[in-house]
């Protein structure tokens, strides 16, 4: 399914001329955080969020309260991930989309666009899930798809989890084999092994080994 397939457009932007009651009594219908707002001309202006519509009079125009609008949107092409981005970066539930003309198309729901995330093969494909480290400036994905194929893995997806000015994480989604090969090359590419869904039969076979000698010592 397209992502643009998801646009809705069964609620109007409100005009500027509308009453605040308006506004608020939409709120109270609905369960989203933003409601978008057009000028006279039909022109997208941006959104209030429902915080701040229930701190407004309730008598007076939106028009008086354009300070408050907040401006986010994305493009009917815009990509998915950069969709879920301008959802989490705005705190909102709905986000605007318009054409290249800023004409107002509709808008995304975010468990809709969730759910077409959900769909993409590094959650429906079965496989393994491995997180690595390694100094930010010598990770390659390049390295990581080698040493992933080259013991016959499939790689399903991998993206960088988790940065600071040292480390970089990258999670990665691996199908067709156990992990337990591909952890031992990531560890001769001085890869560190933050966690792996699957047993590390290198980590296990150390705690063995710890256990065997402890029972020696206390013979």
């Amino acid at each position: 399914m397209k992502l643009s397939e998801l646009i809705i457009n069964d609620i109007k932007p409100l005009s500027t001329n509308s009453k605040i009651g308006d506004l608020q009594m939409l709120f109270n219908q609905l369960t989203f955080s933003h409601i978008p707002v057009k000028n006279d001309y039909g022109a997208y202006l941006g959104c209030f969020s429902e915080a701040d519509a229930h701190c407004f009079d309730s008598d007076k125009p939106l028009n008086e309260y354009l300070y408050a609008l907040e401006d986010f949107h994305v493009r009917k092409n815009t990509l998915w991930l950069d969709v879920l981005e301008n959802f989490a970066v705005n705190s909102t539930n709905i986000m605007p989309v318009l054409d290249e003309q800023n004409e107002y198309l509709g808008y995304y729901e975010i468990n809709d666009v969730i759910s077409l995330f959900s769909e993409s093969p590094f959650f429906s494909e079965a496989g393994g899930i491995l997180v690595v480290e390694k100094g930010i400036n010598d990770y390659s994905f390049s390295e990581i798809s080698q040493i992933v194929e080259s013991n016959d893995g499939k790689l399903l997806g991998a993206f960088v989890s988790k940065m600071n000015t040292d480390l970089v994480h990258v999670t990665l989604k691996i199908g067709n084999t156990g992990l337990n090969e591909i952890i031992q090359t990531f560890r001769r590419y001085s890869y560190n092994i933050v966690s792996g869904h699957e047993e590390d039969g290198y980590i296990e076979s150390l705690k063995e080994r710890s256990d065997y000698l402890k029972k020696y010592l206390n013979m």
